[in-house]
């Protein structure tokens, strides 16, 4: 009695794996060719800024590193497309099975069905089912016989409709296959001019790494006065931000000079805010991230260490930044070496939006999420427009590739 109540639980959970086990397959498809979708933006987008800038004096340096970026967003692609032709060929090969063993159950089915037509055929006249009901030597013979009959008749329907659908099914995998094989071959195709640019950009590479790794010693030396900017436009931002929490609080009573003390409306801002972690949109409509947050080994140079409060985001030229979320123009001010910082609070939140060329906001404006805060700038000497975006909790500096999606 026991084993009886447990099977059907057994199969069901059975029955939910297998079919979680399809769900998770189709969503890995998804996936895949999202990000596949994704890499080829990111791609088009490095070219893209790369072919504006090459009519600018670039230093080796600086175009090892655009290379080094498209090299690796062109890796990553192979990879995922890799990943989606494997896939393709695992369900290439298990529809390739289930067609061959539709294929025997069918012929099997057929066969049924002809020696079943073949003696319904031989049985059919209206004469020998009234001499079959009649020899009957009982009521319940005779009833059950004509029970009998109508089964009979019903199993044949049964098995007529069973090819039916066998058949449709078939035809179906035949057509999924043939699809499959489509993109496959699309894939495949793909990949083999991605390898052919791969292989371009990493000859071009090794030609530049070469002169680099020649006067190292000098490329190293401008990596560190570069680092000394980044570092001083940081400490600028630490100092605008704390004298900013200082007299918010002053203007409240407070003394504190490194949390903000919160209004209950403040409070429900930064508590939605950081709700939104991981979805919040980009600051540019598009753009490629060039340095990334925290301490890091220099991508090319890798004796040198650097360090950013923020990260980077190559944009279009004349591109604008954009307020994340919704919130209040804290400051406004200019930045040594930087050109012009936005800040915009959302709550104990801070978002900043550093190296703009013009600006559209005032301090004290409420912005919306989304609206324009002003122009990215474009060095004149590189050709590049970055806009530095870091984010904060009071004094806390925060990784924007956490809140941010898809960063």
């Amino acid at each position: 009695m026991r084993f009886r109540s447990i099977a059907p639980r057994l199969i069901i959970l059975t029955l939910l794996f297998l079919g979680s086990g399809n769900m998770f397959a189709q969503k890995t498809k998804e996936d895949l060719e999202q990000r596949r979708i994704e890499l080829r933006e990111e791609i088009k987008r490095i070219n893209s800024l790369r072919s504006s800038n090459k009519q600018r004096e670039k230093s080796v340096l600086t175009e090892v590193e655009d290379l080094d970026r498209q090299i690796k967003a062109t890796e990553n692609l192979l990879k995922v497309t890799n990943q989606q032709a494997n896939l393709l060929t695992r369900d290439i090969n298990s529809n390739t099975n289930k067609i061959q063993k539709l294929r025997k159950e069918l012929e099997k089915l057929k066969e049924d069905y002809g020696q079943m037509i073949e003696k319904s055929y031989k049985s059919k006249s209206q004469q020998s089912r009234i001499m079959f009901l009649l020899s009957s030597q009982s009521f319940l013979q005779a009833y059950k016989r004509l029970q009998y009959m109508k089964q009979y008749a019903n199993y044949r329907k049964q098995q007529g409709d069973e090819i039916k659908l066998r058949t449709e099914e078939l035809q179906t995998l035949n057509t999924n296959l043939l699809q499959q094989k489509k993109v496959k071959e699309k894939l495949i195709a793909e990949n083999r001019i991605t390898r052919n640019q791969l292989g371009k950009n990493k000859e071009a590479q090794q030609v530049l790494m070469k002169s680099i790794r020649a006067k190292e010693g000098e490329f190293a030396s401008q990596i560190k006065k570069k680092q000394q900017e980044i570092n001083n436009i940081d400490k600028q931002i630490d100092e605008i931000i704390r004298a900013s929490i200082a007299k918010s609080n002053k203007e409240s009573g407070s003394t504190s000079r490194d949390v903000y003390e919160l209004t209950p409306a403040a409070k429900a801002l930064a508590a939605n805010f950081a709700s939104n972690k991981g979805k919040l949109p980009w600051p540019v409509r598009s753009g490629v991230v060039t340095t990334r947050f925290g301490t890091q080994p220099h991508p090319i140079v890798k004796s040198i260490t650097i360090n950013s409060n923020g990260v980077r985001i190559e944009t279009d030229k004349g591109g604008n930044a954009k307020a994340i979320f919704g919130g209040t123009v804290s400051e406004v001010q200019a930045v040594k070496g930087a050109n012009k910082a936005v800040m915009v609070r959302h709550g104990d939140y801070i978002t900043i939006y550093n190296n703009l060329s013009k600006v559209f906001v005032t301090k004290g404006d409420v912005v919306s999420l989304g609206q324009d805060l002003g122009e990215v700038a474009t060095s004149s000497s590189s050709g590049k427009t970055t806009l530095y975006f870091m984010m904060y909790k009071n004094m806390e500096k925060l990784d924007p590739a956490d809140w941010v999606l898809k960063m």
